[in-house]
């Protein structure tokens, strides 16, 4: 207690906590390193492949926008200027650890495993993209914003009693950190001490609605502070910030310390999704420009060439490569048997109730003509 302050003191210093908030950059936007001391350790060969991750991610959102357009895939949300906050910070993981995207983390769960056809799948919204290979850690993309964290705390604390050495990492936007599922996955995480990452990609709109709209809050990261974890903000556009902040958090969780919130401050160069959105309703060209000039691929690029590990020659052959991958998947994908009626009634419940066997013997019916 203190009788030093005045009550409307008091309240005020509270108001501070978000004015205290730095951001963590370690590569600048001409890839120059800014902060030696929070350099990671990773081996000429891990930045090589960082760099192989994103720029072949950055094809698969071309391709992905271009098979959208022409009918060949569903939904489809843009991953194009993400690249950093998404693949450097999964990156820091381990195949044992748990991932819970959302559904503009497609690239993750590829990362992790999931075959590219089946992603392909999971867009057309057939059943074969949800049926995950054995030993892949992770949930299905999560279309209902915010759900995910929920689920998060959940898998954590799962990992906990279980004596696994792994963590449960989830993504989710801007849009996400309003929903009140993100407050109460981090309370759970964090009054059980879960081995939890929540990574919040603020990319400034959630679909249109700009951050500045959405929460008084100075910064997301300082959110953290209210369910008494770990949080910090990072330049998103930064590939070795993202990946040193979700390594300590990782191993933070390892050690018994609890969950972290990270807030990668980034930008979707596209829409939304490509179901309709128009960013040039709600963003400007003069916005879109200052943050094409901090492109995550073009900042490792400088960075990496710099050091000699990087020439054109290397990125354009991971750029074919990408494209020969792409085309192989979509055939397999083009493959798989069309999704029936039935399918979707025999995988909505694992006991039929009486209406759906009453649906499936007319579909049945049906389909055998």
């Amino acid at each position: 207690m203190t009788n030093k302050q005045t009550v409307s003191e008091l309240m005020d210093h509270m108001l501070q906590v978000g004015n205290s908030v730095e951001t963590l950059q370690i590569l600048n936007e001409e890839g120059e390193i800014v902060n030696e001391a929070a350099m990671p350790e990773l081996t000429d060969e891990q930045l090589k492949e960082l760099m192989t991750r994103m720029v072949w991610t950055r094809v698969l959102d071309q391709r992905s926008i271009s098979l959208n357009r022409q009918g060949r895939l569903g939904f489809y949300a843009p991953t194009a200027g993400q690249e950093a906050s998404q693949l450097a910070s999964h990156f820091a993981l381990e195949n044992e650890d748990f991932i819970l995207p959302g559904y503009r983390d497609v690239p993750q769960l590829i990362w992790h495993g999931l075959p590219l056809y089946k992603a392909f799948l999971w867009s057309r919204g057939h059943f074969v993209g949800s049926q995950y290979p054995e030993g892949l850690n992770a949930m299905m993309p999560q279309i209902i914003i915010g759900a995910q964290i929920v689920q998060t705390a959940g898998v954590a604390l799962g990992l906990k009693l279980r004596g696994k050495n792994a963590v449960a990492l989830t993504y989710t936007g801007d849009g996400g950190a309003s929903q009140g599922d993100f407050y109460e996955g981090m309370n759970f995480a964090g009054a059980y001490n879960a081995p939890a990452i929540f990574i919040v990609q603020n990319n400034r709109y959630a679909i249109s609605t700009p951050v500045s709209k959405q929460s008084k809050a100075r910064t997301i990261a300082q959110k953290a502070v209210a369910v008494g974890i770990a949080g910090i903000q990072v330049d998103g556009m930064d590939p070795l910030a993202v990946y040193a902040a979700t390594s300590e958090a990782r191993k933070r969780a390892l050690n018994g310390d609890g969950p972290t919130l990270i807030e990668t401050l980034t930008f979707r160069y596209g829409p939304h999704t490509m179901a309709g959105d128009d960013p040039t309703r709600y963003r400007t060209k003069e916005t879109e420009n200052e943050w094409e000039a901090k492109d995550p691929i073009v900042r490792f690029r400088k960075f990496l060439e710099k050091k000699g590990l990087w020439t054109e020659e290397e990125e354009t052959k991971v750029i074919e490569e990408a494209k020969e991958a792409i085309k192989e998947a979509i055939k397999l994908a083009d493959q798989t048997p069309k999704q029936k009626v039935t399918d979707l009634i025999e995988n909505t419940f694992e006991t039929k109730t009486f209406n759906l066997e009453e649906q499936a013997a007319i579909y049945n019916e049906k389909e055998s003509k």
